[in-house]
């Protein structure tokens, strides 16, 4: 199965509801709930130490603001791209969010990759 072949109505549900527990669990500083929905590939090719490190210390994944603008959507392959304006409660600015999603080997929809810049 390949996720570009779902509406957009198909892909927003899955992907709003992710896209909102990684605010939540960024916020809060949950790192083990923030990546539970990670593809293995995704897992499997991060270095947790390093990440960790940097998802305790950024000021800004800290203080997202869970109010966002869902921006659009890019098929390519066999991942979509839904990208997201965010804001911060403690910077100025808006930042970019991006969020890749795809089938995972068992065929459950998951996170390919998740950022923000």
């Amino acid at each position: 199965m390949n996720i570009i072949d779902s509406s957009d109505d198909d892909i927003l549900a899955l992907a709003h509801p992710m896209w909102e527990d990684l605010i939540k669990y960024s916020n809060e500083g949950e790192y083990g709930k923030f990546i539970k929905n990670f593809s293995y590939d995704l897992l499997f090719g991060l270095n947790e130490v390093e990440i960790g490190k940097q998802f305790a210390k950024s000021e800004l994944t800290r203080s997202l603001d869970p109010n966002y603008d869902y921006l659009g959507l890019i098929r390519r392959g066999q991942h979509v791209t839904v990208l997201y304006r965010m804001r911060s409660s403690k910077k100025e600015g808006e930042w970019l969010g991006r969020l890749v999603l795809g089938y995972d080997k068992d065929e459950e929809v998951k996170i390919f990759g998740a950022s923000i810049f």
